[in-house]
C-alpha cells in the first residue's frame, strides 16, 4: 500500500470530477487523465478494516475476478491517504455501460430480453464460480462494447472454493429483487436453478 502526503493528494485530485459523494466527502474522483480514485473511509475505530483496509480487498477482489475471466477494472494502486483518514485504490475504469444505464435509457424489447438472458446466465456463472456479492445490481454489472458483462464496486465481495449452495445463491439475488425497478431482471428459475 502507498502511504500519499497530502501535496501528493491534492496534485492527483486537481480537475478531478467528482462522480459520488455523500456527507463524509468526495467517495469516487474521475481524474483528468480518465482513471477512476475510489476513497474509502474506515466507518468504526474497530473493524476488520483495521487490518484488511477495503482499498485493499477491492485490489485483491479484482485480481481473483480477473482470474475467473471476469471482466473488472484494472487496478493501477492502492492507497493509505492519512491526511483525510481515508484509504484509496486508483484503478482504470472498465469499459462499457452499467446495466441499470441502458435500462434507464429505453431498451428496445427484443434487446431487453436479450440482455435480461445474458445478465441471467453471468448470474449463474458467478454462483458456480462461487462469487458471493450480496450488492449484485444493474448499476454494479457492466455491459463492455464486446458484449461481455463484468463487474464494478466490489470490495464486499468473496469468493468461495466452491459453488454456492442455494441459501446463498439466494441471499445474493436478494438486493436487486429488492430494487422495484430491476426485480423483473432476476429468473429464479434460471439463476437458482442452473449449476
Amino acid at each position: 500500500m502507498i502511504q500519499l502526503d497530502h501535496p501528493a493528494y491534492l496534485a492527483m485530485r486537481e480537475g478531478a470530477e467528482v462522480i459520488e459523494d455523500d456527507y463524509y466527502g468526495d467517495k469516487v474522483l474521475r481524474l483528468p487523465d480518465g482513471s477512476y480514485l475510489k476513497l474509502f473511509r474506515r466507518k468504526r475505530l474497530l473493524s476488520s478494516a483495521a487490518w484488511y483496509p477495503y482499498a485493499q480487498r477491492f485490489a485483491d477482489n479484482a485480481e481473483a475476478l480477473s482470474n475467473l475471466g471476469i471482466p473488472v477494472p484494472k487496478i493501477i494502486a492502492v492507497m493509505r491517504i492519512d491526511s483525510i483518514r481515508r484509504d484509496a485504490v486508483h484503478y482504470e475504469p472498465l469499459a462499457g455501460a452499467p446495466l441499470r444505464a441502458l435500462m434507464r435509457n429505453g431498451l428496445g424489447d427484443d434487446t431487453e430480453r436479450q440482455l435480461k438472458a445474458k445478465f441471467n446466465e453471468f448470474v449463474v456463472r458467478l454462483h458456480n464460480a462461487g462469487v458471493y456479492f450480496r450488492s449484485l445490481h444493474l448499476g454494479n454489472v457492466i455491459l463492455s462494447p464486446d458484449g461481455r458483462m463484468g463487474l464494478i464496486d466490489f470490495s464486499d465481495l468473496r469468493i468461495f472454493r466452491s459453488s454456492l449452495p442455494n441459501y446463498l445463491r439466494r441471499r445474493n439475488i436478494r438486493r436487486i429483487e429488492g430494487i422495484e425497478e430491476e426485480k423483473h431482471w432476476i429468473d429464479r428459475s434460471i439463476v437458482l436453478g442452473k449449476r
